[in-house]
């Protein structure tokens, strides 16, 4: 299907000035959604959310300065979308990291501005011949964000073909801190989690909150709770509630990965965490034919 010009996404699903298409980083096209409480920009490119800012607060989500904003490169940063593997394809290392979505470009689907003064954009990414050519399933991916208050998202996962498939899935979402080793994780004490920088060594939190102090990279298994982090620096609480979501991953790549990252400064680890709500590994979906899923998150932030 041809790309719609941002004349003709404005024409049809503009609200102005509550969501606007326009030409952003590199030219890709992105939704700017403002709205009384809050601003967020989305891009058509990978339905990648890459800014969320209520008023009077520093922005909440964090986004390299060295990101490429191209097509057939991903977005380092924001909320990248997850779909059909997490990290590295375990029988073919050289599919593309953490799959196809986010790479793809998407379709702006629907819009609506809410009694609330909330605004709210709908994305999708159906199965296509370049898609069969990575993953052979049929399928359709629906991103509803909506912004306010609070930035909600929930990612729609249909199976369009006549068989059965396993996926996985993930809200992949970078938040800005005002320095990762002061800051503190709660919502995950006593869970069980995979260590990805210990060879998955299985380990538990035990009572404490989650801090950072070297490279991270966790996969939380069976946890539904919220989680709240905790930022002395920026004298704020950002708490992420989900559901349809039975993991959690937590994510800081530490000084010699962020080196070693193209697209991520050198000296920008200080300044992220990734919380992100998933179902990856031994939760991973299995969807029947004509079966769906839903999985959501909501970020809201409020003063420590």
């Amino acid at each position: 299907m041809p790309q719609e010009s941002i004349q003709q996404l404005n024409r049809r699903l503009g609200l102005a000035p509550s969501l606007v298409f326009e030409a952003g980083e590199g030219g890709l096209t992105r939704a700017v959604l403002r709205t009384p409480a809050a601003d967020a920009h989305v891009y058509l490119h990978g339905a990648h959310v890459t800014h969320f800012r209520p008023r009077g607060t520093a922005p909440v989500l964090f986004t390299s300065a060295r990101s490429a904003f191209e097509s057939g490169k991903p977005i380092r940063g924001g909320v990248p979308v997850i779909f059909p593997w997490f990290g590295p394809r375990r029988d073919d290392p050289s599919s593309p990291m953490h799959g196809l979505a986010r790479l793809a470009g998407w379709s702006a689907a629907a819009s609506q501005l809410l009694d609330s003064g909330d605004v709210e954009l709908s994305l999708e990414l159906a199965s296509s011949p370049d898609t069969r050519r990575l993953w052979p399933h049929d399928f359709r991916l629906r991103l509803t964000v909506r912004v306010g208050a609070a930035l909600e998202m929930a990612l729609e996962v249909a199976n369009t073909s006549q068989t059965a498939f396993d996926c996985e899935e993930a809200l992949h979402t970078y938040f800005a801190v005002g320095d990762v080793r002061r800051v503190q994780v709660r919502g995950l004490e006593g869970c069980d989690y995979l260590d990805k920088t210990d060879n998955l060594a299985r380990k538990n939190q035990g009572q404490q909150p989650v801090t950072i102090v070297a490279e991270t990279d966790r996969v939380y298994l069976e946890t539904t709770a919220a989680c709240t982090i905790d930022d002395p620096v920026l004298a704020r609480r950002i708490v992420i509630e989900k559901s349809g979501s039975a993991n959690t991953v937590v994510w800081n790549p530490w000084i010699a990965k962020a080196r070693a990252m193209p697209d991520f400064g050198d000296d920008e680890w200080p300044n992220m965490i990734c919380l992100e709500t998933c179902n990856v590994g031994p939760s991973a979906l299995r969807l029947g034919p004509g079966r769906s899923h839903r999985m959501a998150a909501t970020v809201r932030v409020g003063q420590m």
